[in-house]
């Protein structure tokens, strides 16, 4: 006669004991004992940009946007010349102090080097500027010639908007002359020995600074071709400035009327 199995109180315990065993081991296996469970990450914050950052995105795509071609012949035939206006004052309209462009400077542009040999080891960061078909960079004595990308894509923006706006005034091509660009810390204090007028927290330490004579320019023109008609200084330097107060008013460059150094000071945005 088979015997009927019957659940008691015995039986009970050791199924509970043995429910407890199981996930003890369960825990055991996938929390390390003494250790906390991983919280689940917090949200990040989304930082806001500055308006440093806010700028030099802009101008990015500003000085990359496709060239509009210059009208150089109106709807009768003739020669468009439009007329040079320059600007009011050079002192008012190009104010923008060494403090004002050393800020955008340091967050933009690369470090500063001790020396023309530590700058030849860390060309990260740094483009050549050299001369080509829209500016003429001189014999530099006391700067290197580097530019941060963006002031170089700027250097040829305004070099390129030149003689656009040359070509739509009538008057003969020239091209603008770089007289200052990177600098390293030896060469900002041998200029300082002559020049006190030079910072020693110059802008052109970042790489993303450079000079723009106003009083010199290059001669474009044919060797063996005919003399072409000469142009005063004084109207060149008054093209000039109607560039760069048109970028300066885009946001794209902060610009100082240097008087002493006979330049235009400007730093990319």
């Amino acid at each position: 006669m088979r015997q009927r199995f019957s659940f008691g109180k015995k039986h009970f315990l050791y199924t509970f004991a043995a429910v407890v065993f199981v996930l003890a081991l369960v825990k055991w296996i996938w929390i390390i004992p003494g250790s906390k469970p991983a919280e689940p990450p917090k949200p990040v914050a989304a930082v806001e940009p500055d308006s440093i950052v806010r700028r030099s995105a802009a101008n990015d795509t500003l000085v990359s946007d496709r060239r509009n071609r210059v009208r150089l012949v109106g709807a009768d035939g003739m020669p468009v010349r439009n007329r040079i206006t320059s600007v009011s004052s050079f002192r008012d309209c190009f104010p923008d102090l060494n403090d004002i462009q050393l800020a955008t400077a340091q967050r933009l542009g690369v470090k500063p080097v001790k020396d023309r040999a530590e700058a030849a080891r860390n060309k990260e960061g740094l483009v050549y500027v050299g001369d080509n078909p829209f500016f003429h960079v001189q014999p530099l004595s006391h700067s290197i010639p580097y530019l941060v990308p963006r002031a170089a894509n700027l250097l040829t923006h305004i070099s390129r908007a030149f003689l656009d706006s040359l070509s739509s005034k009538g008057v003969p091509f020239h091209k603008l002359i770089i007289t200052s660009v990177l600098r390293t810390e030896d060469d900002v204090t041998r200029l300082r020995n002559f020049n006190t007028n030079a910072s020693s927290q110059s802008c052109h330490r970042y790489g993303t600074t450079f000079d723009i004579s106003y009083n010199r320019y290059v001669t474009v023109e044919d060797p063996d071709g005919p003399e072409r008609r000469r142009v005063r200084n004084d109207t060149l330097k008054w093209i000039l400035s109607e560039v760069l107060y048109d970028q300066r008013m885009l946001g794209t460059c902060y610009v100082k009327y240097e008087v002493k150094q006979g330049c235009f000071h400007v730093t990319a945005r």
